[in-house]
């Protein structure tokens, strides 16, 4: 169990230095590949890198269709306005809700001694030459290394979600 001190410092320290060129599909699921990087703090010139797939669900909307439905009997023209109002809005009303999955039988892990910054310019050379638009090389904390893939989840969903919300409104969904 991690203290609210390792969470802290694991989101502060997380820093992606290559990120994927794709984000989360609209339409599909999504596999990043995933190559985290560490220094170990007992042992020095060691570094490890823990490799594996995070899957992203397709994202989901939720609309409020329940509220679109409500009638306010005996209010007056204030809530036949905001029923309208309701109407009219309820596609800017709905969200987005994403999943992922961690799957740790995907997981592989390397101890290489050698420094940090050596390791991780082998890490960055390979991903790219890999060619794989979702592959991503993070620098985070080793004790920690799940938070720091949480951050990389969060941060794609961010980066993620105008693209998604657009690509559904221009297929009427929203």
């Amino acid at each position: 169990m991690y203290s609210q001190d390792d969470i802290q410092y694991a989101l502060e320290f997380t820093q992606v230095l290559l990120e994927p060129d794709r984000r989360i599909d609209t339409f599909g699921s999504t596999s990043f590949e995933f190559h985290l990087i560490s220094e170990l703090m007992d042992n020095v010139n060691e570094t490890r890198v823990r490799e594996g797939v995070i899957h992203a669900d397709r994202p989901t909307i939720i609309k409020p269709d329940p509220y679109t439905e409500l009638e306010f009997e005996g209010f007056g023209e204030q809530a036949e306005a905001f029923t309208q109002w309701l109407h009219e809005n309820a596609a800017d009303l709905s969200i987005l809700k994403y999943g992922f999955s961690f799957r740790k039988d995907k997981i592989r892990e390397d101890v290489i001694r050698e420094p940090f910054n050596e390791v991780r310019d082998k890490v960055i050379a390979r991903a790219n030459d890999s060619a794989n638009p979702l592959a991503a090389v993070i620098h985070g904390v080793d004790d920690a290394w799940e938070i720091c893939l949480l951050k990389f989840t969060v941060e794609m969903i961010g980066k993620s979600q105008g693209i998604n919300v657009f690509d559904f409104k221009r297929r009427g969904l929203l």
